[in-house]
């Protein structure tokens, strides 16, 4: 008997000895709107090179670690306006991205030139709100569970609805489904049917909607009852660990984590998931030089990549005017710019005879800031990407106001220095008043805008009433760069500005 309890006694201090068994853990890396940012950007922050080390690291750190990009891979810089999404989409399978989600950008150059790329990637393609089954697309699948141990992980991917974002025979073939009743259908199916014990929604609606009547993840989490987690994109907003906007109280007042990380790859999400207990623990991991060491362990894909850098650094390096200030593309500096100078094109294009009264732009198409000094043929390339072409429309006053609504739900847009708007707190016009006189319903007025807003991008419904009366074809993009040559060979510098033409009163 006295051996017996010799023998436990040993075998409990052992027991005591011995390191505890931690919980295993999965973590998630997740980008999103990277937007062809392949190099650093200007202010110095991300780069693919950093980004490959940073996933690496973690690999090695952790024994469950997945890489997912929450969508708009592309568009951006002239890595894909010169080469179409070749080295974005390679990239995504040499950094070894487990799990990938369609952004509206994606199909910027249309369906069938994303398939040409995309179907090749072999990362897993998640979709469970577009039907693709009657487009080029191929490959893609609702949702995909991972095993870890005996836990069941479930991931799935929520995508935007292209109406409104993506222009008009860009997306044949592909049927769109409501994104919170499928959501809401597919974390129930994954928890109830296929018995997983946690769920994670991959997203490209965004944390808050630019429309109104969209919905985005915030109102998601907020009516779930399944969801465990979001790893959001779309709305390029940083989302703080451990904020207000990154816990969600969901239908059942649990708390769902949502993230987002900006925009060009400057951050990278960490999601840490205990396994165990649920819990998920959100951070960010900057992208910036202190990597750069570490991005020097890639001889062979610095070298694929120096084929097409080459390229791109020879448009970077063509100077071809000034900037008298810093302007970032959201500020009313860059807007009025923006219509001023489609102004001064227009009325050297357009021969109607008539005047063009107003223009009217999208503050979204200006990808990149304004920099003070030099402006070089590249960013202006980069800055305008879009494949759109100039119009003039004749339309009514209503169709005018009705435009201006749709703008004053994002705080205004881009339009004439002799167009003021006032809006109220629910983004009802108050005023509206060209070259000083109020818009009359009734009244005819010749509009300058892009075929993208015309065939009701961005929301833009009531512009499709207008009568087409020209449509250029060039690209928009070309005509910026000469009128911007233009201003350079006249000794001026670009400028303009800050004034707001919209206003809440």
């Amino acid at each position: 008997m006295k051996s017996l309890k010799k023998i436990i006694g040993a075998c409990l201090m052992l027991v005591a000895t011995l390191p505890l068994m931690q919980a295993e853990h999965l973590v998630v890396l997740a980008v999103n709107d990277t937007h062809s940012q392949i190099d650093p950007a200007a202010d110095g922050k991300g780069g693919i090179l950093r980004r490959r080390a940073i996933y690496d690291n973690e690999r090695r750190a952790h024994k469950n670690v997945l890489v997912v990009h929450a969508g708009d891979a592309v568009q951006g810089t002239n890595y894909f306006s010169l080469y179409g999404g070749a080295v974005e989409y390679a990239a995504i399978d040499s950094l070894g991205y487990d799990m990938i989600i369609m952004g509206n950008h994606e199909l910027d150059n249309g369906i069938d030139s994303l398939a040409h790329y995309y179907n090749h990637v072999k990362a897993v393609k998640l979709s469970a709100n577009y039907d693709l089954s009657a487009s080029p697309l191929k490959g893609f699948v609702p949702y995909s569970v991972r095993a870890y141990g005996d836990k069941r992980v479930a991931f799935f991917g929520i995508n935007v609805n292209p109406a409104g974002m993506v222009s008009q025979g860009h997306y044949n073939g592909l049927r769109f489904l409501e994104p919170m009743q499928v959501a809401d259908a597919t974390a129930r199916y994954l928890k109830q049917v296929q018995k997983v014990d946690y769920v994670v929604m991959i997203s490209h609606i965004g944390y808050d909607s630019m429309e109104p009547s969209e919905p985005n993840d915030s109102i998601v989490a907020a009516t779930s009852h399944y969801i465990d987690f979001i790893i959001g994109g779309h709305s390029h907003s940083v989302i703080a660990p451990g904020s207000k906007q990154s816990l969600v109280h969901n239908a059942d007042g649990k708390i769902v984590v949502i993230g987002q990380n900006g925009k060009s790859g400057k951050l990278v999400g960490k999601y840490d998931l205990d396994l165990e207990t649920g819990k998920v623990t959100y951070s960010h991991i900057t992208v910036d030089n202190t990597w750069d060491r570490a991005a020097q362990a890639y001889p062979a894909f610095q070298s694929w990549l120096a084929r097409y850098k080459a390229g791109v650094d020879s448009l970077e390096n063509n100077p071809v005017a000034t900037s008298a200030r810093y302007m970032p593309n959201s500020s009313w500096a860059a807007q009025n710019w923006l219509a001023d100078a489609v102004d001064a094109v227009i009325a050297k294009l357009y021969k109607g005879g008539k005047k063009v009264d107003l223009c009217i732009m999208n503050k979204g198409g200006i990808r990149l800031d304004m920099p003070k000094g030099t402006v070089t043929e590249g960013l202006l390339q980069s800055m305008f990407p879009f494949d759109n072409r100039f119009m003039v429309l004749e339309v009514s006053g209503q169709d005018l106001l009705d435009a201006f609504k749709t703008m004053a739900y994002r705080g205004g847009d881009v339009v004439s220095r002799n167009v003021k708007v006032i809006y109220d707190k629910n983004c009802n016009i108050v005023s509206a008043r060209i070259n000083g006189k109020t818009v009359k319903p009734a009244a005819r007025y010749l509009l300058a805008t892009i075929d993208f807003l015309y065939n009701g991008g961005d929301y833009m419904t009531s512009l499709k009433n207008g009568k087409v009366l020209y449509k250029d074809d060039q690209r928009y993009g070309r005509h910026m760069l000469d009128y911007v040559k233009s201003l350079s060979q006249q000794g001026k510098t670009i400028d303009a500005s800050d004034e707001p033409r919209f206003r809440q009163r």
